[in-house]
């Protein structure tokens, strides 16, 4: 009997019907082919760092922990080919071996590096994309059994489709990235009062390459995180305190090691709307969850994209995430700032907290009917679908 299943933060729990673990590509479509032919749908686990059961099931539970290591690498074009059960971690490593990188990485880099893509995972920068944007190619197994190869020289909205697809186009199996050569950054950590930040956040956001900032509910003070190419960026912060510096490669800089685990709501805001946005966020927090809520909330800024369900797609955005410790009730903090994020015209990351549905996710991205009518010719049984995805994504019951 299968063993219970739990996220990284224990709010998600369920029991698969199965659990498979497929050691290539002819094992991963004969096991689909399989599930469609009994009425069972398959959903893939990667790294468990989702907040909302995009994995949930009752029936076939597939991990892709046996799809590891290098395909292939094109040093002409700086793209690499991986298997897609490696994670961010064992891919920058992977990258570095080759004197390439990623462009940009999240602050965490445990996740797979499939469900990375797949669910529009992202780190921080005015002109940085989400990770997504580094998808060029690679091949994947779709809901009907077919084994589809994808080249964005070939159809790149396809590819679009692809980037940010929450594994209802096909599961991946090899990812092709195009990178940049590798890379250096000084990263410097500062601490100042919230109106300070909020102050000057115009120039901290255009005077560095990377730039997010902490806020702390309690005492109302920020944290501010810069990273820049050495000798780039902005040296000095006079009304900031620096605490901390340091310098590598962006694999090693960027992502931090973190002990605490948390639930986490995230919403991508119109650039222009964030400060705004933010402000409302902290009055509601102070006035109504101060003696509650002790955990910081993140600032961030991503660049616009392309990706038909990317949260960034067609503006460039502001992120602004609440979190709260794993195992505390979150439930009612979250519902009360959600509605603020909404009012601002927000868009949830795909792996966390969030209430929307089809019905209110649909008018927000341009390219929704067509990604739609992708996933239908590509699955036309649901097979890759589970109920938390038939009702968010609008898709009729089995």
């Amino acid at each position: 009997m299968p063993r219970e299943w739990s996220n990284w933060s224990g709010s998600l729990r369920f029991t698969p019907g199965s659990v498979e673990t497929p050691a290539d590509e002819q094992e991963l479509r004969a096991l689909v082919i399989q599930a469609g032919e009994d009425g069972r749908s398959v959903r893939v686990a990667g790294a468990g760092r989702s907040s909302t059961p995009l994995v949930a099931t009752e029936h076939v539970l597939v991990s892709m922990e046996r799809f590891q290591g290098l395909v292939s690498h094109d040093a002409q074009e700086n793209e690499v080919t991986v298997r897609a059960g490696i994670t961010l971690k064992e891919a920058g490593r992977t990258f570095h071996e080759l004197g390439l990188a990623m462009a940009n990485l999240d602050d965490v880099d445990l996740q797979s590096l499939a469900g990375a893509i797949g669910t529009g995972t992202h780190g921080t920068g005015k002109d940085l994309q989400i990770l997504s944007s580094h998808l060029v190619g690679g091949r994947m197994v779709t809901g009907g059994g077919p084994i589809v190869a994808f080249d964005i020289q070939d159809d790149t909205e396809f590819v679009n489709m692809l980037r940010v697809s929450l594994g209802t186009l096909g599961i991946f199996t090899e990812l092709r990235l195009r990178l940049l050569p590798a890379f250096e950054l000084e990263r410097k950590e500062w601490c100042t009062h919230i109106e300070g930040c909020l102050a000057h956040l115009d120039e901290l956001i255009e005077g560095n390459r990377n730039f997010d900032f902490y806020w702390y509910p309690c005492s109302d003070e920020a944290k501010l995180r810069t990273l820049n190419s050495p000798g780039q960026g902005m040296r000095d912060i006079p009304y900031a305190t620096l605490q901390k510096e340091m310098r590598g490669y962006s694999h090693e800089v960027i992502p931090r090691h973190r002990e605490l685990k948390f639930d986490e709501m995230e919403y991508f805001l119109p650039r222009k709307a964030g400060p705004e946005c933010f402000r409302e966020v902290r009055r509601r927090l102070r006035e109504r969850w101060r003696t509650d809520v002790a955990w910081r909330v993140l600032y961030r800024t991503v660049a616009a994209d392309d990706s038909h369900l990317s949260a960034a797609t067609g503006r460039d955005s502001a992120t602004i995430s609440l979190h709260y410790k794993a195992g505390l009730p979150f439930k009612g903090h979250f519902e009360d700032i959600e509605p603020i994020f909404r009012d601002f015209g927000g868009r949830p990351h795909w792996a966390k907290q969030h209430s929307m549905r089809a019905e209110e996710l649909r008018p927000m991205y341009p390219g929704w009917e067509e990604f739609m009518r992708m996933r239908k010719c590509l699955d036309p049984d649901g097979v890759l679908l589970n109920p938390y995805l038939r009702e968010l994504l609008g898709v009729s019951p089995a």
